[in-house]
């Protein structure tokens, strides 16, 4: 009998072991590991490489956002006035910002239909040019050995409108800086409303070289604002005069 209880004890024991080892070697219930937190992947892999690896939602989620770029496009997760700010051809507008003196525009006008505006028909040597890709455009005579020359033009809004006519003015801007020398940056020279929009007149630097220029956005009941632009080189600097009249003169059709 003896022997019999033995063996009973051994068989008891052996199968102890192996239901330890069983709880051992079996991984974790499905339950348990979605239980767990998803957090983001650490800045650096961490030294033991036991961690498991984040899933893409979960790096996604916590990756920076991209610096806006000086261009026309938005960094992804930015805003159009985040990306101005973040523009360091545009400097800040701040109230140091003076009025300018409205001038009087005289009595001839272009109307264009499609933004609802009327503007300043220019004396000579300002003349009327093809306007594509804008609606109406003026010009100053060509130069020799150079491209630039005066430009007065006006179109709808191309860039998103903003809550404010402020901001809206900003942002076009900086659009009319596609129409400058590559490396062209912004000094503002005047700020101020006009009758359901907004004006800013400005310098452009570009090397040793700059213009002077304006930009009026104005709602004239379109289904977009209406855009006047107007920039002057310092190899014209005579007709800077004109930008103050372009500046005074945009009317709302009707």
């Amino acid at each position: 009998m003896r022997v019999v209880y033995r063996g009973l004890a051994v068989a008891a024991a052996v199968a102890a072991v192996v239901a330890v080892a069983v709880v051992v070697v079996l991984p974790p219930e499905p339950d348990e590991v979605v239980a767990g937190p998803v957090t983001a992947p650490p800045a650096a892999p961490p030294s033991s490489g036991s961690a498991p690896p984040a899933t893409p939602a979960a790096a996604s989620s916590s990756a920076p956002r991209g610096t806006p770029s000086p261009g026309a496009s938005l960094a992804p997760g930015y805003t159009a006035m985040e990306a101005l700010y973040a523009d360091p051809r545009v400097p800040r507008l701040t109230r140091a910002v003076k009025r300018m003196a409205p001038l009087s525009p005289g009595k001839r006008f272009v109307k264009d239909p499609r933004t609802g505006l009327a503007v300043v028909r220019l004396p000579g040597p300002w003349k009327s040019y093809g306007a594509a890709p804008f609606t109406t455009k003026q010009v100053l005579p060509k130069q020799r050995g150079t491209s630039l020359r005066g430009m007065f033009v006006t179109c709808p809004l191309p860039i998103m409108e903003q809550d404010s006519p402020r901001d809206t003015a900003l942002l076009a801007a900086r659009w009319t800086l596609n129409h400058h020398p590559k490396g062209s940056r912004i000094t503002w020279l005047a700020s101020q409303p006009v009758g359901r929009g907004w004006m800013l007149v400005y310098r452009v630097t570009y090397g040793k070289r700059t213009s002077r220029a304006a930009v009026v956005v104005v709602d004239g009941g379109m289904s977009k604002p209406g855009l006047a632009f107007v920039t002057v080189p310092d190899s014209q600097r005579k007709q800077w005069r004109d930008i103050g009249r372009v500046a005074s003169g945009v009317r709302v059709l009707g």
